[in-house]
């Protein structure tokens, strides 16, 4: 997105290496959509997960997708310019709207301030000058006094005719109920529609049995019960008149229709029960060719209760008492008599109305219920407009209320680097190994924003975090003071959100990188002793090991001492003399350069001993804390941000000087005295305080000394001579040549030649 040019002049403030914009005016607000958004710290945000108002993130985020996106942030406040008169005002950050503030020169700005008038008027504070979030909060106590809100959904208590109200109550019993805005159930326009379509469905259904009452009940009220009878058994009976169909067609498959003996006699192995269950899937009577169906002997004696109920409620009634065989025609005829029910009763509409019985359903179609329901649900829809433009008020409050907040947690970043504030991501502060660290930030998959907040360059530490109540999650937290010598999986600490809330802390990940450079500059001599503590450990098990083998060996040796043959004298190995003479020389070659060199160190004055000394501690630390010093200038917030779904825009640094407040060490408060005994204390060492108060005052004589001072002031009583000390410098112990300016030498000049003998 490109930004159109304008001749704003913005301010800036310096932080973490990064220019940031500054919100001080109302112009500042208004040429927010003309900033540059390459000058924006973050482009993004989640709407959760962060310590901001989740409901004020969910109205600017227009797209709902979860995510506040620039355009989104430069459209809410495009929104609050339209509403508000000054927008300087968004400053105050203040939860309350004052009345003249809201601009009532445009349409809507009139409908937001007219509704807050109505709902200050509602709860009784009509004179009020401005309107809190608080006030438009609960929309029960706003209508609580009224009957219609602009919801379209109308309680009981709206209608004043007590009959209309009994048949709203009629609905909601039947067709289930709608929150009103007052917080009372209620109805729809929907849900009435679908009540009176369903009594006028119900009751045409029921009509119809009443017209053509000697074809559909045949046995009046009674005929339910005969079709359910038939229902129960009707299966079995078209089985059994089949078989006697097929039986007289074929003689030959009558066995086999009746069931083979041997099937009898697997249920006979059996215990059987009362009603034989067992032989529920036998025919319903023994078959044979045109025999009719018996109804008091010879049933199958799991169906028997269904044939005796068949009887009382359908055959008896229609075909006659008293009948002991039914045979197929009367069955057929049976089935048609009840057939005309079955169809009428399988078209029974569906619905609840039902339970309010055919007369109360013709006593409500009898009355323009219906007429007036719609007409009170018409008046309560007139009120919408006005009614929806209370959620207009409460965007309108929260902008006023959060927008400056939003803009210093999002364009710019002033809330991380103001002591006084805390960013929108800190979500607490943790309180673990004798520190507090407040760079917190929540995160749902560990996993994945290690793989990214790695490149941030600062030791993080990750903690799962519960409740007593059930509640769980996971943070990341940045230590940024102190070290890292205690600092591991599986340790606890207790952490504080941003409501007061304590959790119990467990780490259990953690990202190493540098702390401080204190820290580096002892870490070669921690991993040196560790190094040697470990080895000590090893060779000690090992010389245990040894230990408890030769014990064995020499138990099985005295215990075998009569079977042992004599051991045969092992020869020298010239190789072996040899290699042996090898390594001592070059042993003895190693004693005489380091004997050499300390003879020289030796020789030097005391103050450039202290010197070497020094020199060889930086020289050992010197890379560790170079390394260290190179990360903690690359330590960045970005990375462990856009972990959790921001989009940085920049290189969000963070300084020494910021660490050391982001986590702060233990220390007693101002003006406490510190306690002087101690109970388990140990016994007091005072030689190392001994000996570096020695090698100071060592140092300086030495220093002094070696210049002549001591022998001067001493007057040759004290010292050593400067001129006639010998020049030891620690360049030529080193092995650096001593430079002079003196002319060389001249070479000797050659002998004279001998004289020639005389002649």
């Amino acid at each position: 997105m490109s930004q159109t040019t304008s001749s704003h002049r913005w301010r800036f403030f310096r932080a973490g290496g990064l220019d940031q914009v500054r919100f001080d005016s109302a112009a500042d607000f208004r040429e927010l959509e003309n900033l540059d958004q390459k000058l924006w710290v973050a482009l993004s945000c989640p709407v959760k997960g962060i310590e901001f108002d989740e409901r004020t993130l969910g109205l600017i985020d227009h797209d709902k997708d979860g995510r506040v996106r620039a355009p989104e942030v430069i459209a809410a406040v495009q929104w609050a310019e339209d509403h508000l008169k000054d927008m300087a005002a968004l400053k105050s950050g203040s939860d309350t709207l004052p009345l003249d503030q809201i601009n009532d020169q445009s349409p809507s700005g009139k409908a937001i301030l007219a509704s807050a008038r109505q709902i200050l008027k509602n709860l009784g504070r009509a004179d009020a000058s401005g309107i809190s979030l608080a006030d438009v909060g609960d929309t029960a106590k706003i209508f609580v006094q009224t009957k219609f809100n602009g919801d379209g959904i109308l309680p009981a208590d709206a209608a004043t005719d007590p009959a209309l109200q009994k048949v709203i109550e009629d609905i909601l019993g039947t067709m289930g109920s709608e929150t009103d805005r007052s917080g009372k159930p209620g109805i729809t326009q929907a849900k009435a529609d679908a009540f009176f379509t369903e009594l006028k469905a119900f009751e045409e259904w029921s009509k119809k049995s009443e017209t053509d009452a000697a074809t559909i009940l045949p046995l009046g009220a009674a005929t339910g019960d005969a079709v359910n009878a038939l229902k129960a058994i009707r299966v079995k009976v078209d089985d059994y008149f089949g078989r006697c169909r097929l039986a007289a067609f074929d003689p030959r498959a009558l066995g086999a229709l009746n069931r083979k003996e041997e099937e009898y006699l697997a249920v006979a192995s059996h215990d059987m029960k009362i009603t034989a269950q067992e032989v529920a899937g036998f025919p319903l009577s023994r078959v044979e060719a045109g025999r009719p169906l018996p109804l008091k002997e010879g049933i199958n004696p799991a169906w028997a209760a269904e044939v005796a109920a068949l009887n009382a409620a359908a055959i008896g009634p229609i075909l006659g008492k008293d009948k002991t065989v039914l045979t197929e025609a009367e069955w057929l005829d049976l089935k048609g008599r009840l057939l005309p029910f079955e169809a009428w009763s399988s078209a029974k509409p569906t619905g609840t109305v039902e339970t309010l019985g055919l007369a109360r359903i013709r006593a409500i179609l009898a009355t323009p219920a219906q007429t007036e329901i719609n007409k009170l649900i018409a008046q309560d829809k007139a009120l919408e407009a006005e009614s929806n433009a209370i959620d207009s008020v409460e965007r309108l409050i929260r902008y006023y209320r959060d927008l400056h907040r939003l803009l210093n947690n999002f364009v710019s970043f002033s809330d991380f680097y103001d002591p006084e504030y805390t960013a929108s991501f800190q979500v607490g502060t943790l309180y673990l190994d004798g520190r507090a660290c407040e760079l917190c930030v929540r995160v749902d998959d560990p996993g994945k924003h290690a793989a990214l907040a790695g490149l941030a360059k600062t030791y993080l530490a990750y903690c799962d975090c519960s409740r007593p109540t059930g509640e769980k999650m996971t943070i990341a937290v940045a230590f940024t003071d102190g070290d890292s010598d205690n600092l591991m999986v599986g340790r606890n600490g207790l952490f504080y959100d941003r409501k007061g809330r304590d959790w119990d802390a467990t780490i259990t990940k953690v990202i190493e990188n540098p702390i401080s450079i204190r820290q580096a500059f002892w870490a070669p001599y921690k991993k040196l002793i560790r190094a040697v503590e470990e080895q000590v450990a090893k060779r000690a098990a090992a010389a245990e090991a040894a230990a408890d083998a030769k014990l064995a060996s020499a138990a099985t040796a005295t215990a075998n001492v009569d079977k042992a043959k004599p051991a045969e004298a092992k020869k020298i190995d010239v190789g072996t003399v040899a290699a042996l003479g090898v390594a001592f020389g070059a042993i003895g070659t190693a004693i005489a350069t380091v004997g050499a060199k300390l003879t020289g160190l030796i020789g030097l004055p005391f103050w450039q001993l202290v010197l070497a000394l020094i020199g060889l501690l930086f020289v050992v630390s010197g890379p560790s804390m170079l390394i260290a010093w190179l990360k903690l200038r690359q330590r960045n917030l970005g990375p462990i941000l856009d972990a959790g779904g921001w989009a940085v825009n920049g290189r969000v640094r963070v300084p020494v000087s910021l660490g050391r407040s982001l986590t702060s060490m233990a220390k007693l408060p101002a003006g406490t005295l510190p306690a002087v005994d101690d109970k388990f204390a140990e016994p007091p060492v005072v030689w190392p305080k001994l000996v570096a108060f020695a090698i100071a005052i060592g140092f300086v004589y030495s220093l002094l000394n070696s210049y002549g001072f001591i022998w001067k002031w001493s007057k040759g009583a004290m010292g050593t001579d400067p001129d006639k000390a010998p020049k030891v410098s620690l360049t030529e112990f080193i092995g650096i040549p001593k430079e002079t300016n003196a002319p060389p030498a001249t070479p000797p000049a050659p002998p004279a030649a001998a004289p020639a003998p005389a002649k």
